[in-house]
This record gives structure tokens, C-alpha cells and sequence, in this order.
């Protein structure tokens, strides 16, 4: 393992004030004080008490800031250099154990700004970059610098987007970026509302709380005690959060009905039927409808014109999860890939996946206007005062389930600005360039095999890696066994060698399979081919041969 350098004495680079990209900083500056020498601060005098706002703590602040940014901007170089390992895998207890120069424990006494540099550097060196062009595992990833600049100003204003009262500029940036998603899913401008919520699984509880105080407002009052028996529906395919959202609010993950799905991972429409008149047999009464606009694992979307028609039939609210899919919106060419989304009652969309935008951001967009207000409001009379001199209305905090709120709007408002709507469309017609391209090349392979053979709708690609042991082998339950085994161990190989990473898992009938998806616009072809490669080698690198039951 490589020693970490300990920044009592800093880097030779530091120490020239040079920047991290190889040219003398020219805004180096020098005074008259001793912890200066050559430009560059000696923290190891410097406490974080010696920092604004105390007196005269201007110039170790700009020191100290500066010095972080060289630390980011050095991660942020690496995090697009192809040679850089995507992660300098460390077991959990090597890493809770302490390593050199790296330490978990929290002292009692204050610890120096050197030691605190030396933390910020270790927890980005031993942490995953997932911008990387590299990372394939997660369907968030990527590494936006507007983004990031968004980010940081986000946290230097620390506010609370609750109030216009307090968050003026982001209030209003919030509801521009709003109208402009509702715009593009197709809702009238008079029929709609939202708001930005923590995560994909939130915004989708937010969609089933809704759906229920619409036919139900009593509840809100009442409790469940005072509404009957309900049932909800998503498909076999759906993320786990809507079954996660009916136990939070009461209604029991017995009542939510698994759709049926076709081999493709689509939900069948007339299984769909078939279960709501089920469930009215059962004595329970159906009032939502959740379909998949991009499933997490084979990237399917729901027929939504016909599942609005079901919906439509039996009057029930038909919500769509586009958590990973809305981002097709912003392409002219993909965006056919939703039609009937204007349909929708309801609308989860998450531009921290497909558009790349910085950790979190998510919206729940509704086609009942005042709603999320009725559903969820308090009157909190410390915040949301009725005789404020401005327009109360946009007093938004009372529409959520929160008190604080992240702003996650202008991070999404400054990246939209830098690169407008075609600069996402080219961003989003990218990865799914890179997804064929996938696919294509797989196809061409006798070590590989397809999980389905149709071409991509979005950019997951789902995949085995045959071994050569395998090849030969009849299909059966002794090829599965031992075919379920080799995704672990290629993936552990790949973690410890830090050169990439991609997903697996199972899914119904299908043992063990890689699940890549392509999100980064950083990534290119050659990535892609790089992956392939990669996956071949790593069980015959000269660090020994990975086996299972035997051997590759």
C-alpha cells in the first residue's frame, strides 16, 4: 500500500506554490508573517479558530480555501484521467482501523487545519470517483464542473428553501425550473405544480400521499382508520420505493399489487386489469397506478398510453416514475420513449441521474394544482406567516413533508444555463450512443451473452460473461449454479485492481448478471471497449486466476 505523505511537511509542489495543473500559481502571495513561506501556509499552526469570522482571520481563510481547492481540483483532474484507478479498494475494517496519516476517530482536543488538509485528501483518495469515465455501476454519475461550481455557491449561501422570505433567488429558480419540466412532459401551465425533493424514493411517497389525500382527505385528519382497505399498483420490474412508501404511510406492502411484466420488463396492461378487478374482489378498493418510465435494472418503459387508459377506466391516479427516464424529455430523438406521460397525474423526475446533475435532485411534479399545499400544510405560525408584505404564495416550505430543505434547484438552474436544452439533449443522445455501441459489440462476442436480445431502450445493457468452462456447457440448472458465481468474483477482482466498475445482480429467473449503465457524458467508446476488455481479463490476471467450484 502506498504510504500516505504526511503534510507536516507539504508537498513539493505546495511548497513552490505551483497549481495542480503544472503552471505557477500566479496568485501566490507573500507577506510578512511567519506561517507564510513561498505563498503556501504552514497549517500546522493554524487552527480552525483562527479562521473568520475571527479577527484578523481573513488571510489564513484565503489560504486555507485556497489550499482546498488545490485538493479538489487535484481530485477532479484525476477523476477524468484514465489512468487513475476508479477506487483504491480497502476492506471496511482496514479502513476503521486507521491507516497511515488516515484516522476515523474524533478527538477531544482540536486537531490542526494541516491534519484537517490531510483528511479532505484521504477521504477523496480512499472514496469511489464516480465521475470517472470508467464507473458504470450507479445510474448517477459523472462529473459536472458547472455543477460542481453550483454546488459549492449553494453552500456558501447555506439557506433554507422554505420561504421566499429567506430564500428569494432560489425560490424563484426553483419555479422556473419547474415549469419548464412540466413544460416538457406536456401539462397545461394552469394544471400543474411541484416541488424538489430529496431522492427519487421520496418524490415517489410524495406521489402516493397525494393520490390518497385526493380520494381520501380525511385521512389527513383521521388517520386510516377512516378510509377502507386500498391498493396500489406497480409492476414486477418497479423500484423498491413504492412498496417502501405504502409501509411508510400505512397501507401495507400486502396491498400493493406486483404486475406482471413481458420478458422485455414492460408491465402488461391487461395483467394490470386483471388486478384491479382482482383486488375489488378481495374487498379492497384500487386508487393507484405507478408506471416505470426506465427501470432501474433492464431500463424498460411502460406502455404508459395504454396503462392511462386502465387508469382512466377505473378512476384511479396514475403516477410514472421517471426517475431514470424523464431525462429522455430534454432529446427530441428518445423522447418518443414516454408518449402518454402527459397523462400522468403525477411525475417523478430525478436530473441527478440521465442529466448529470451534482447529488441530489429530484422533483415530484403533480397535475392537480394546490394539492401538495391542501395534502401537506400546517400553518407553522414562526414560518409561514399570512400578513407578510409579499406575496405569500410563494411561501413554498408548507407544500412538503420537510421543514429544511436543500436547495437543489440552482446547481440544476446554473448547469442549465451553461449548457441550454440542446446541451443536454446532446449529453443524454450521448450515453445512449454509447449503450448501442455496448450492445453492438457484445452481440459480436461467443464469450458474452445477452441477457435479451433486443436493442437497448435506454443505456442499460444487462449481460453474462461466459468463461471458457462454460461455453461448452448445456443450459441447466449446473450451468446456472456455477454461472451465478462468476459476476461476484469478476467484481471483486475489478474493486481490488480500482480500473472500473459495473453492477450485477439477479433478477427472477435470471441468475447473476452485469447491469452497465451509461450516464457519464465523459465516457467514450473506448471506455466502452475498455470494459470488455477488462471483464475478459481480470479472472487470468497474474495475481492469480479467479474460479468457482474449480476454474474459469
Amino acid at each position: 500500500m502506498e504510504k500516505v505523505k504526511s503534510d507536516k511537511h507539504l508537498t513539493k509542489e505546495n511548497n513552490k506554490a505551483e497549481s495542480i495543473w503544472g503552471e505557477k500559481r500566479q496568485d501566490a502571495i507573500c507577506i510578512e508573517n511567519d506561517c507564510v513561506v513561498n505563498g503556501t501556509k504552514n497549517f500546522s499552526t493554524i487552527y480552525s479558530t483562527d479562521l473568520l469570522p475571527t479577527k484578523n482571520g481573513e488571510e489564513p481563510t484565503k489560504h486555507f480555501l485556497l489550499e482546498v481547492v488545490n485538493i479538489l481540483l487535484n481530485y477532479v483532474k484525476k477523476s477524468f484521467d484514465r489512468s487513475s484507478k476508479v477506487l483504491d479498494f480497502h476492506y471496511p475494517h482496514q479502513l476503521k482501523e486507521g491507516l497511515e496519516g488516515f484516522s476515523l476517530d474524533l478527538p477531544d482536543q482540536p486537531e490542526n487545519l494541516e491534519q484537517v488538509l490531510v483528511d479532505c485528501r484521504d477521504t477523496l483518495k480512499y472514496g469511489v470517483k464516480t465521475g470517472h469515465p470508467r464507473f458504470f455501476n450507479q445510474l448517477s454519475s459523472g462529473l459536472d464542473i458547472i455543477g460542481l461550481a453550483g454546488e459549492w455557491l449553494t453552500s456558501a449561501a447555506n439557506t433554507n428553501i422554505f420561504t421566499f422570505e429567506i430564500s428569494p433567488v432560489f425560490i424563484l429558480m426553483e419555479e422556473v425550473l419547474l415549469k419548464k419540466m412540466q413544460e416538457k412532459i406536456g401539462w397545461p401551465a394552469e394544471e400543474r405544480d411541484g416541488i424538489f425533493s430529496p431522492g427519487g424514493s421520496i418524490s415517489n411517497l410524495y406521489s402516493v400521499l397525494l393520490a390518497r389525500y385526493h380520494f381520501f382527505p380525511e385521512v389527513k385528519t383521521k388517520g386510516m382508520a377512516a378510509v377502507p382497505r386500498l391498493a396500489l399498483f406497480t409492476s414486477e420490474h418497479s423500484h423498491y420505493s413504492i412498496r417502501k412508501a405504502a409501509a411508510v404511510l400505512g397501507i401495507g406492502t400486502e396491498n400493493v399489487f406486483m404486475v406482471k411484466c413481458d420478458e422485455r420488463g414492460k408491465m402488461i396492461p391487461s395483467e394490470l386489469e386483471f388486478s384491479i378487478l382482482k383486488a375489488k374482489v378481495m374487498g379492497s378498493v384500487p386508487f393507484y397506478v405507478n408506471a416505470t418510465a426506465g427501470t432501474t435494472v433492464y431500463g424498460a418503459f411502460d406502455p404508459l398510453s395504454e396503462i392511462a387508459d386502465v387508469c382512466e377506466k377505473h378512476n384511479l391516479w396514475m403516477h410514472v416514475d421517471a426517475s431514470w427516464g424523464g431525462g429522455l424529455l430534454m432529446s427530441k430523438k428518445h423522447s418518443v420513449k414516454l408518449k402518454g406521460i402527459e397523462r400522468a397525474t403525477s411525475v417523478t423526475w430525478n436530473p441527478h441521474k440521465m442529466m448529470g446533475i451534482p447529488l441530489q435532485c429530484s422533483a415530484i411534479l403533480v397535475r392537480k394544482k394546490g394539492l401538495l399545499q391542501s395534502c401537506n400544510q400546517l400553518c407553522a405560525e414562526y414560518l409561514f406567516q399570512p400578513d407578510k408584505h409579499y406575496d405569500v404564495s410563494y411561501d413554498t416550505g408548507d407544500k412538503t413533508i420537510q421543514c429544511g430543505r436543500h436547495v437543489d434547484a440552482f446547481k440544476f438552474w446554473l448547469m442549465w444555463k451553461a449548457k441550454g436544452t440542446e446541451g443536454f439533449e446532446a449529453q443524454i443522445n450521448k450515453c445512449l450512443q454509447n449503450a448501442q455501441h455496448f450492445y453492438n459489440e457484445l452481440k459480436k462476442r461467443d464469450d458474452f451473452e445477452l441477457v435479451y436480445k433486443s436493442e437497448p431502450e435506454h443505456s442499460n445493457v444487462c449481460f453474462w460473461y461466459i468463461p471458457p468452462s462454460l461455453k461448452q456447457s448445456p443450459h441447466g440448472v449446473e450451468r446456472n449454479m456455477k454461472l451465478h458465481e462468476v459476476a461476484p468474483k469478476i467484481k471483486a477482482k475489478m474493486m481490488e485492481e480500482g480500473t472500473t466498475m459495473v453492477g450485477y445482480q439477479p433478477l427472477g429467473e435470471n441468475v447473476n448478471f452485469f447491469r452497465c449503465v451509461f450516464s457519464n457524458p465523459a465516457t467514450n467508446k473506448s471506455d466502452v471497449d475498455f470494459l470488455i476488455e477488462e471483464i475478459e481479463v481480470l479472472p487470468f490476471t497474474s495475481k492469480g486466476t479467479v474460479s468457482f467450484n474449480g476454474q474459469f
